[in-house]
C-alpha cells in the first residue's frame, strides 16, 4: 500500500522550534494534512517520544520514533527506531555521549517536554543543539546496534549536511539512503555528484512550525502501516 509521510517534524523540545509544537498539535495537523504516517526527530533528545506515541495512538496517526543526532562532524543524521523500548535505550546512549552546556533559554529557546496533555512538565537542561561525542561512523553504528536505521539529513543544505562538511558521502557508511529537502534540485545535485544516483532518496519537511508539515506529498510504498512497514520500506526504497 502507498502512505502518505513526513519522517523529519520536531517538538518544542528542539530550541529551534516554536513552542507550539506539541503532541496534539503536531498529530492533530498531520491527520488534518492526510498524512499517514510521521518522526518526530529532536535534536540529540528522544524524550518527547513516548507523549507523542500516546497521541498517535488515540488518533490512529502512525508514529516512528525518531531522533537528529549532531555528529562530531556537525553532520545531522537521522535515526528511526523499530519500537519505543529501542528508542528509549537509545535516549540513555545519547545523553551518555552529549556535550553538557547550560544553555540560556533567550537566545536559543525553549527546550519543552510535554506530557499527552500537551502541559510542559518540564525543560532539558542541556543545550541540544551542541554537536555530540559520536563520529559520523560511531552513531551510525550505535543506532543499528539499538535496533535503528541512518539516513543522513537534508544533504543538499549548504550546513549540517554530509556533503557540506564532508564533502561527499563515504562508501563505506552502512546507509543506503538519504534525505533531501523538498526544495532540492536534484538533478543539479547528481551532476555535481555522481554518485548519488545509487542511494534511494526521501524528502521530508524538517518542520519547526505546524505549518511546515507536509501534505500528501511524499509516499513510502509498504507491505503494512506499521513501524517496521515504514523501516522496511525505507531500507528498500
Amino acid at each position: 500500500m502507498k502512505i502518505a509521510v513526513d519522517l523529519h517534524i520536531h517538538s518544542g523540545l528542539s530550541p529551534c522550534s516554536e513552542e507550539d509544537m506539541t503532541p496534539n498539535n503536531i498529530i492533530g495537523m498531520a491527520k488534518l494534512k492526510g498524512l499517514d504516517a510521521i518522526s518526530i526527530t529532536d535534536h540529540n533528545c528522544l524524550k518527547n517520544i513516548p507523549a507523542f506515541t500516546q497521541v498517535a495512538e488515540e488518533k490512529r496517526l502512525l508514529l516512528i520514533p525518531g531522533v537528529e543526532i549532531t555528529t562530531k562532524e556537525d553532520v545531522h543524521l537521522l535515526g528511526y527506531f523499530r519500537d519505543l523500548e529501542s528508542a528509549l535505550n537509545f535516549q540513555q546512549f545519547i545523553e551518555n555521549n552529549l556535550i553538557v552546556m547550560a544553555y540560556h533559554e533567550k537566545i536559543f529557546g525553549r527546550q519543552l517536554l510535554y506530557n499527552q496533555y500537551d502541559e510542559i512538565i518540564g525543560e532539558y537542561p542541556s543545550l541540544l543543539l551542541n554537536a555530540t561525542k559520536l563520529t559520523l561512523r560511531e552513531a551510525i553504528d550505535a543506532i543499528k546496534k539499538f535496533n535503528g536505521i541512518s539516513i543522513p539529513a537534508h544533504i543538499d543544505r549548504g550546513s549540517y549536511s554530509i556533503l557540506s562538511n564532508l564533502g561527499f558521502i563515504p562508501p563505506d557508511l552502512l546507509i543506503n539512503t538519504v534525505e533531501l529537502t523538498t526544495s532540492c534540485r536534484y538533478s543539479s545535485l547528481v551532476e555535481k555528484h555522481p554518485y548519488l544516483s545509487k542511494y534511494k532518496k526521501i524528502k521530508s519537511s524538517d518542520a519547526h512550525q505546524l505549518g511546515d508539515i507536509l501534505e500528501r506529498e511524499v509516499y513510502l510504498e509498504v507491505e503494512e502501516l506499521s513501524i517496521s512497514g515504514v523501516i522496511e520500506a525505507l531500507e528498500k526504497m
